[in-house]
């Protein structure tokens, strides 16, 4: 087939109400995953939002299990979850990546021998794990639309607050700074994302939606605010790229974008070192 072809194939497609509620569906969840992983990364919590993912699937797993639909019970189940995390890691003296490792593995583990009770759900596994962006609804964009505003309207209130609990949370505290109200906060917003971003890329892949963009962002950023603005751009930008990628090579949606995430890593990486150290943060 020539390429003008698959041009106008992949064009076609795009006339579709699905590809197009993918698009928006790609670029919010890309806008929230870069504008909150920005924060998530430097704070050393990227396995929090991968065992957040894998225990918002047991949530869901458990609503099956007793017929209640999926939509229904995934952010309230993502937020249960998170706080229940952030406690144990307040409250126990276990390291955080080993406390995060049993949660991780163990929620997955649950989750998928309940599935495999559920008969009428068994072909459903796939896109819990990898996700359907296609299968957004506009209701899906309604949500994502308006915690995207949500997460934007906390950003811009509590920049500066954000900015030095991520930089010196000590130094947060001897100035007064209610850490424990904005950590709770922010967490409960990332669990929020987290969720919502499960039906579009899948519990397995939904941390690289929040780790990779802003670790892209972190290498090619001269100050906070470029990070975090550049941050949440190459997540959208990824995800238009990586629907488009599917689309042009009939590919898995979910991990195209994944991949398309990787490569623009890669390429900051490699223009990161062309670049002298002091014009990076």
């Amino acid at each position: 087939m020539s390429l003008q072809a698959d041009l106008t194939r992949v064009i076609e497609l795009f006339q579709f109400p699905f590809m197009q509620r993918a698009l928006m569906g790609g670029v919010l969840t890309g806008l929230m995953g870069g504008l909150l992983g920005s924060f998530t990364i430097l704070r050393q919590l990227s396995f929090f939002s991968d065992a957040l993912g894998h225990s918002t699937l047991l949530g869901i797993s458990l609503g099956v299990l007793m017929g209640v639909s999926p939509s229904i019970v995934l952010l309230p189940s993502a937020v249960l979850f998170a706080l229940g995390v952030n406690y144990l890691l307040q409250r126990t003296r276990l390291w955080t990546d080993a406390l995060l490792n049993i949660i991780y593995s163990s929620s997955l583990a649950i989750a998928v021998i309940i599935l495999s009770f559920v008969d009428s759900y068994k072909g459903g596994l796939n896109n819990l794990l990898f996700g359907d962006i296609l299968a957004i609804q506009y209701s899906d964009l309604w949500t994502s639309g308006i915690l995207l505003c949500v997460c934007v309207l906390f950003v811009s209130l509590s920049l500066r607050t954000q900015m030095l609990m991520t930089l010196n949370e000590s130094l947060a505290i001897a100035r007064g700074v209610s850490v424990e109200f904005h950590r709770t906060a922010f967490i409960v917003l990332l669990s929020l994302v987290v969720g919502v971003s499960i039906k579009a890329i899948g519990a397995l892949l939904v941390s690289a939606f929040v780790v990779i963009p802003a670790c892209a962002s972190r290498l090619l950023s001269c100050t906070f605010a470029q990070y975090v603005l550049l941050s949440a751009a190459l997540g959208a930008v990824s995800a238009l790229v990586g629907i488009g990628l599917s689309a042009w090579f009939n590919l898995p949606s979910g991990p195209s974008i994944v991949v398309t995430q990787l490569v623009i890593f890669l390429g900051a990486i490699a223009f990161s070192q062309l670049q002298p150290t002091s014009a990076r943060t």
